[in-house]
């Protein structure tokens, strides 16, 4: 028996060398445009999803059929979300297609979740996959009113869907709201067809004067910044 014990202590100090000298050798390549193996992915893929089962099982899912709850939800998704999880007529962004694992299309019905499983992923995020943890800066009510609106989102069309956003008060999530990531107007579908092929698309907005004291300059947000 003691044999087979120190047998055992032998090969797990063994492989736990093996594993600590791939890491700290660089051989991984961490790049997100080198993808995992199957086998990786898979495992990867299994844990991410029993994870988000398991601790979206007691969440009580209000009802979301409420159409003030869709269109708060598509203001929300407008500014924050069609970056990566793209929208009605809207095929691919910069973004979306750098990001590994790709986020997937939420316009897709083959995309569509539980919604108490979708609610957990917006409020906690997803670890070293790009999807931030929502429920620090949004309250509950209104992560609701995102997932309302992605159950429906498979079924909109283009023009459905650029209804529901004009008719929302744009991104307002109760509180920490920026600019940083609204994608609003910035991803229109119209727009983007245009970008990709090759026109150009006019600008919203003039850029800011350069500021003529060399002690300030101008932040790309329109802030002044005295040095």
């Amino acid at each position: 028996m003691r044999k087979i014990v120190a047998t055992l202590v032998v090969a797990g100090v063994a492989v736990s060398a093996a594993v600590l000298g791939v890491v700290y050798s660089g051989m991984i390549n961490v790049g997100a445009d080198d993808p995992h193996s199957d086998v990786v992915h898979r495992l990867l893929e299994v844990a991410r999803e029993r994870s988000v089962a398991r601790r979206a099982a007691d969440i009580v899912v209000p009802p979301l059929d409420d159409a003030a709850l869709v269109v708060q939800g598509a203001g929300n998704y407008q500014a924050m979300c069609i970056g990566c999880h793209l929208a009605p007529g809207l095929a691919q962004t910069e973004l979306n297609q750098a990001l590994y694992p790709a986020p997937p299309n939420l316009a897709l019905a083959t995309s569509r979740r539980d919604p108490a499983q979708s609610f957990w992923i917006i409020k906690h995020g997803i670890k070293a996959s790009g999807m931030p943890a929502w429920g620090k800066s949004m309250a509950d009510e209104y992560i609701w009113g995102m997932v309302a609106l992605m159950q429906r989102l498979p079924t909109l069309t283009p023009a459905e869907y650029q209804a529901l956003v004009a008719q929302s008060a744009g991104h307002q999530h109760g509180g920490g709201e920026s600019a940083m990531h609204d994608h609003t107007g910035s991803h229109h579908p119209q727009a983007e067809q245009d970008e990709h092929a090759g026109h150009a698309v006019a600008p919203t907005a003039e850029a800011p004067e350069p500021a003529q004291n060399p002690e300030q300059h101008i932040h790309p947000d329109g802030k002044l910044h005295q040095h």
